[in-house]
């Protein structure tokens, strides 16, 4: 397993698992970090052997796992096991598990409930919360019993009905907003803020008036760290990329290559050839 760094701060190296105070080191120094989802062991296992700082067990995995056309469906009860799949894999990187839709709103004490499975049960490091500025108490109650908390503010996919729809969140004077969300929730405990489709010019003075690190994903290029879903940055789900994506691979048509390889070796009698027999 390769020792490596995070960008403009290096990890001393006895660490051997990246802290939030790691990330703020980032931050305090400038420097950058990146954060994917991930969902199961193999994929966990080489986003840290590359050097991925952050793995996000999401609520995505609605979507990118089981198949639901919106994050609202996933449970509590599915992601446990998922997120403790992802740190059996992960040695280094900080694993933060999501909170899903319906596991936190009632009230404080039901979101440090739901936190406490992800960390007991699944293994997590940290827990992400959507919300603003209305969530500082259960943020700050979350906190004062031993739970890292990252909030997710700008567009929140579990409010998407609320929203109307997957709309780009803080622009105007919506602005102001966004920015007292990220300092309540920073003043509440917070160690991180990540920014969801937000202008690049709110998610940067966003930026400016927190001390903790930000992380965006549709936020643009000033926040400390940038997230995306390891599906949409490598390939493999098909159909029209949002905006904000960039694609670094084309798994869906290796993966496809290689199952229509393998179906017309079976279907000729090629494969199992000898060497592949006892």
């Amino acid at each position: 397993m390769p020792n490596s760094s995070i960008s403009g701060a290096p990890a001393p190296l006895s660490a051997s698992r990246i802290r939030t105070h790691h990330l703020q080191q980032v931050k305090d120094n400038g420097g950058r970090f990146a954060m994917l989802t991930a969902y199961e062991q193999y994929t966990a296992q080489i986003f840290d052997e590359a050097g991925i700082e952050v793995l996000l067990v999401g609520d995505s995995a609605s979507n990118n796992v089981f198949g639901n056309e919106t994050s609202l469906p996933v449970t509590l009860d599915e992601l446990i096991p998922l997120c403790r799949a992802v740190t059996r894999g992960a040695r280094r990187a900080l694993v933060v598990a999501d909170l899903p839709f319906g596991s936190y709103e009632v009230s404080p004490a039901q979101a440090i409930e739901s936190s406490v499975r992800l960390m007991k049960e699944a293994g997590a490091h940290a827990v992400k919360m959507e919300g603003g500025a209305f969530y500082a108490d259960y943020v700050r109650a979350m906190v004062q019993a031993g739970i890292p908390v990252m909030a997710h503010i700008g567009f929140t996919p579990q409010s998407e009905h609320a929203l109307g729809g997957y709309r780009v969140q803080g622009r105007g004077d919506d602005a102001v907003r966004l920015v007292e969300d990220a300092v309540a929730l920073q003043n509440a405990g917070a160690f991180a803020v990540l920014m969801e489709l937000v202008p690049a010019a709110t998610a940067a003075a966003v930026e400016r008036a927190v001390t903790v690190p930000t992380i965006g994903i549709g936020a643009g290029n000033a926040t400390t760290g940038q997230v995306l879903v390891w599906q949409d940055m490598a390939g493999l789900r098909g159909g029209k990329m949002a905006r904000f994506v960039k694609q670094y691979a084309d798994l869906r048509t290796v993966l496809a290559g290689a199952a229509a390889a393998y179906a017309e070796e079976v279907r000729s009698g090629a494969f199992p050839g000898p060497e592949h027999s006892f």
